[in-house]
């Protein structure tokens, strides 16, 4: 109000195109209620009586924000620009003018007009690549006399993903610099590297031992049980609900997405470890709200009824020293050293063919699958 007394005065009633026109300057909220005490008080000259205030002042708080945004792109395009410019600055002209080549062509300003590649990833590949650059021009050579040679050597000098990134970065830089016929050959051609898959391994007996008596807590000798003995993921553990229980029919329903459901059958072993952890989550809290399972003093009442937390969780498994993962794969690998059928995995943990057939492979090398298509 003081701002539309100061501009057009007091003598005459306001415009409501004049208010509208604040709303880019001031929030939604305050110029909803000038509007509203104008119109009450006799004081507001309706533009288009047709025109509903409301879906006026969402069209341009909307163009507020989108130009508010296009701004900050901008500003942060402008920084991105310059720290490369920057990091150029310590290469020779040639090199420069070619990585510089690069960056366009990445922006979609090249000789093939594509979508613009972020300059967070232009920034991030251009570390990578920036010491071999250094290197390269330390020995006198631009990226035009670059051989094949040239880059097997600085592969082999690095391993696993340093190396899987230098060789991604690479291949960029060289085939956008043939595309806008810098280059007239690409070195990088016909190499590839390839990816070591991990292979399951168990853990020591010895470790496994005592492991649930090591625990302090029925809630924490459960989330431990229910990984090492049935194989439940650890993001499921934290999300299990009370209704998932069925003590009659002894199973654990374990939800994943809205269209598929695993049944957990429950040992002995794992009903005690439900049951102690049941008494003493009816003793603590008797009256809490949250449907979870598991659940601490902090959730137990909280009022976005939130699952068990990730700390909550890895507590539980600190106390063993071993990581939730270790446990659930010396879980999956041990079922699967006593039979070499995938499906049995599968309908066992619920996981996916595929993971069930990797897990067989590593318990049984000597027995090659046929490849799942």
């Amino acid at each position: 109000m003081r701002t539309l007394l100061a501009w057009l005065g007091a003598e005459a009633p306001f415009s409501e195109q004049d208010v509208l026109g604040l709303a880019a300057t001031f929030s939604p909220t305050a110029t909803t209620h000038v509007l509203a005490f104008l119109r009450r008080q006799g004081l507001l000259c309706p533009v288009d009586p047709a025109l509903q205030p409301e879906d006026a002042l969402q069209e341009i708080h909307a163009e507020r924000r989108r130009r508010a945004s296009d701004l900050g792109s901008e500003r942060r395009n402008r920084r991105h620009e310059a720290a490369i410019a920057a990091k150029l600055t310590v290469l020779p002209h040639p090199v420069a003018t070619q990585v510089q080549a690069w960056v366009r062509a990445m922006r979609g300003q090249g000789r093939r007009r594509h979508r613009a590649a972020d300059y967070t990833r232009i920034r991030r590949n251009l570390n990578i690549v920036l010491p071999v650059l250094e290197a390269w021009t330390a020995a006198g050579l631009n990226l035009r006399q670059i051989t094949t040679e040239h880059i097997h050597t600085e592969l082999d000098q690095r391993q696993g993903n340093q190396a899987r990134a230098l060789h991604h970065v690479l291949r960029s830089v060289f085939a956008a610099l043939k595309q806008e016929k810098v280059l007239f050959h690409n070195p990088t051609t016909g190499i590839s590297l390839t990816t070591a898959v991990p292979v399951p391994t168990p853990l020591p007996s010895d470790r496994l031992r005592g492991l649930l008596d090591a625990l302090d807590s029925p809630r924490a000798r459960l989330t431990v049980g229910l990984v090492a003995v049935h194989g439940v993921r650890p993001l499921e553990v934290t999300r299990l609900r009370l209704d998932d229980l069925n003590l009659r029919r002894r199973t654990l329903r374990i939800r994943r997405g809205e269209d598929h459901q695993h049944s957990v059958h429950l040992d002995t072993l794992t009903l005690d470890l439900l049951a102690a952890w049941l008494t003493e989550r009816h003793r603590n809290w008797p009256l809490s709200p949250n449907p979870h399972l598991l659940i601490t003093s902090h959730s137990a009442h909280h009022p976005a009824q939130p699952p068990l937390s990730y700390c909550a969780l890895r507590a539980a498994f600190d106390q063993t020293g071993m990581l939730p993962k270790q446990l659930w794969t010396d879980r999956v690998l041990d079922e699967a050293r006593h039979t070499a059928d995938p499906v049995h995995l599968v309908r066992v943990f619920g996981i996916h063919p595929h993971t069930a057939v990797r897990y067989v492979h590593a318990a049984h090398p000597d027995k090659a699958l046929a490849k799942i298509r």
